[in-house]
């Protein structure tokens, strides 16, 4: 985990050289005025997207990273909404970006770059109703050090489709989370260094606790009524190690999804219900990752294992256009990252239409096979196909 993390930290937001020495973000040139994040790709779903933003309190754990204080779970909620003119949501504040471009030491672009960046969802939209059984829930788990917004732009795609999507911040494990009481925290776990089978079975704990909670009192938050049978479960990097375990310990998930994250674990039973591996050109094949290898011979149901030629560890997050713009997206990524993202959500949309069900569309397998950067594996040891 420590490595996979370190690599994170030297590919995420890498939009300028590493400081090197301090910790401080320097101040930014004059021609960095001119610097314009870009737009995340507009949802092309029929429905407008709404988000709300809640904290959810784990008054039955200690949390691990600051014992001083319960499990804090700050949650971005997206939903189907009506047509609004309420204000478009934030990326993240000014705050937040100082503080995740500080702690990865990047500099040479504006301090406040990340709150630049524009969505497309709209605060507290009226929500639509929901179907007789509820909306199907999906929640998205980032990698560590990441924030939860880093999969903006997969959650309002599914949002626009009519998934609700929680997307959950792990309290103390990314660079920057501002709660709803105006609080903002760092990432405590970073300078611990824990096992990476820790974090992933703590994050595991984490959304049940998320799933069980909105399941329950939907409606307190602002979200339509959810299906109980129908929760899915996304994580990139340590949040797909995450998604492993959590579907390892909590039936009540219905499938899983694990973007381009080594599998921390030390459970021993299998995996029954649908999942997915889904990984980067380089880490993602068989033999890449002899946890992937493992992992693959503990999921006993219905399986996939993908890998997208020419992707790198960030191109399933919103940051992967960033990283290109200044040409630093790594010498092992070629795919560009409008691809990176399209390609992210229409695997991720057949998967969850054919999986849980929801709505009719292509099957995953029938996508999969008509994008031409994305390989099946069958097995560890078979040959890709394309």
């Amino acid at each position: 985990m420590r490595r996979r993390a370190a690599l994170v930290v030297a590919a995420m937001l890498a939009v300028a050289p590493a400081a090197a020495s301090g910790p401080g973000v320097a101040a930014p040139a004059p021609e960095e005025a001119a610097w314009t994040a870009p737009a995340l790709p507009a949802p092309t779903g029929a429905r407008p997207v709404g988000l709300r933003t809640t904290e959810l309190r784990d008054t039955s754990r200690r949390d691990p990273w600051n014992p001083a204080r319960v499990r804090e779970l700050t949650v971005s909620l997206w939903y189907p909404a009506r047509a609004s003119k309420a204000p478009r949501a934030r990326y993240v504040t000014v705050r937040e970006s100082e503080m995740i471009l500080r702690r990865h030491r990047v500099e040479g672009v504006p301090a406040d770059l990340l709150s630049r960046i524009r969505v497309h969802a709209r605060v507290a939209a009226p929500p639509v109703a929901a179907p007789g059984r509820g909306l199907p829930l999906v929640l998205l788990s980032p990698g560590f050090a990441l924030p939860r917004s880093s999969l903006t732009g997969l959650a309002e795609e599914l949002a626009s489709r009519g998934y609700a999507v929680a997307a959950v911040d792990h309290a103390y494990e990314a660079a920057a989370i501002r709660h709803p009481d105006g609080r903002v925290t760092g990432c405590l776990a970073c300078e611990r260094r824990p096992e990476g089978a820790v974090v992933a079975a703590t994050r595991a704990a984490d959304l049940s606790f998320v799933r069980q909670r909105l399941i329950r009192s939907a409606r307190a938050g602002g979200l339509p009524r959810l299906d109980p049978s129908r929760v899915a479960l996304v994580g990139h990097s340590m949040g797909g190690a995450a998604a492993f375990e959590a579907l390892r310990t909590d039936p009540g998930f219905a499938l899983g999804v694990n973007m381009d994250g080594t599998v921390h674990t030390s459970g021993t039973t299998t995996v029954e219900r649908p999942f997915v591996l889904l990984g980067a050109g380089e880490h993602g094949r068989p033999g890449s990752d002899r946890t992937w290898d493992r992992a693959w011979q503990d999921l006993s149901g219905w399986r996939r294992w993908f890998s997208v030629d020419g992707a790198g560890h960030l191109s399933f997050t919103d940051y992967a256009p960033l990283l290109e713009r200044i040409g630093r997206a790594g010498p092992d990524v070629t795919l560009p990252s409008g691809d990176g993202s399209r390609i992210t959500r229409e695997l991720i949309v057949a998967l969850l239409d054919e999986r849980l069900p929801h709505r009719f569309g292509p099957r995953l397998d029938a996508v999969a096979q008509h994008l031409p950067e994305v390989r099946r594996h069958d097995s560890p040891a078979a040959p890709a196909t394309g």
